[in-house]
């Protein structure tokens, strides 16, 4: 499989890395609903089998259950993945979640044993909140590197003025945006800044939680468990809803004449963008791995990435 590497490191990734968002499981704020950790369990394990080689995790995600699952799994994967995590969101015992600069080392250390590891091959700050403290939550990010609890640290939803400010204290291995067809607002200047500066970028939700995948419905929608974050999510309700599903219906007409799903085109159309190192893609269970599988090797042609952004361009 053909490999990337991540900005100054020395990691080599594959184009898509398995995101452990949505097996936190339920309940706690940003939830995706329900989940089964034996299906988890299998879709990591399938995920690596098939030549993914990254895993990408958080904290937050479930309170620290994602990194307690991923654990589990890597105790009897076939391969040993890179395990990327991430700092700056905290919790109390209410459930509660704030942005805190001022917790990092705890964090890495609690994330280190609920991973089960000595080292954690790529740890990012989670959010640049609050941002007069984002110096301060870079610096102890450099000493962990130092001290060789991390190997390589990077940034999630930071700003271009804010990548400068922490720079100027350590360099900066990637960048963690969200970046989809439906959501380009890092597109005009951060990307280009990553680019310019080899800083690597892993783009998270390419087919916007689920939307771009061809499987999503207005009537899944509304069935939606009630503890499901996109529930509230603007492209999730009316009148982007309806216009979302139109991309979709678009996305799934490409794919067919490449036996391919909707969300293989939906993530092969943010990794046409030469700063996108890779992209991070969620599985609940080993089937939805092995529909979006595909998108390792599978690449748009220039007409087909012409023929989608002139549809969005339309459909604004």
């Amino acid at each position: 499989m053909e490999t990337k590497q991540l900005g100054n490191s020395d990691l080599h990734i594959s184009p898509i890395g398995f995101g452990a968002w949505a097996i936190g499981g339920a309940d706690w704020a940003f939830s995706w609903g329900p989940q089964d950790d034996n299906d988890s369990i299998a879709a990591i394990h399938k995920a690596i089998d098939l030549g993914i080689n990254w895993i990408d995790t958080a904290a937050v995600y479930g309170l620290g259950h994602s990194e307690e699952v991923v654990a589990r799994a890597l105790k009897t994967a076939s391969k040993k993945p890179y395990v990327f995590t991430k700092s700056s969101m905290v919790w109390d015992d209410k459930k509660e979640i704030t942005n805190s600069q001022k917790q990092i080392r705890r964090e890495c250390e609690d994330s280190l044993r609920r991973l089960n590891l000595e080292t954690i091959d790529l740890y990012q700050v989670h959010w640049p909140k609050p941002d007069e403290d984002i110096e301060e939550g870079w610096s102890v990010m450099a000493d962990l590197k130092r001290e060789g609890k991390v190997r390589w640290i990077g940034v999630s939803n930071f700003s271009v003025a804010q990548m400068q400010r922490v720079m100027k204290i350590a360099p900066i291995t990637s960048q963690q945006p969200p970046y989809s067809m439906l959501n380009r607002t890092y597109e005009a200047d951060n990307l280009p800044f990553c680019r310019k500066n080899n800083i690597g970028v892993i783009n998270y939700a390419p087919m916007h939680s689920g939307m771009l995948t061809g499987a999503m419905t207005k009537e899944r929608v509304a069935a939606f468990p009630k503890d499901d974050f996109r529930r509230n999510a603007k492209n999730y309700q009316e009148p982007l809803l309806s216009r979302n599903l139109g991309v979709a219906e678009l996305l799934k007409e490409i794919g067919a004449s490449h036996d391919v799903t909707a969300g293989v085109i939906a993530i092969a159309w943010t990794l046409h963008n030469p700063a996108i190192t890779a992209a991070i893609v969620g599985g609940r269970n080993a089937k939805q791995v092995e529909g979006v599988i595909p998108a390792v090797n599978f690449r748009l042609t220039e007409s087909e990435y012409d023929e989608i952004n002139s549809y969005l361009a339309a459909h604004p």
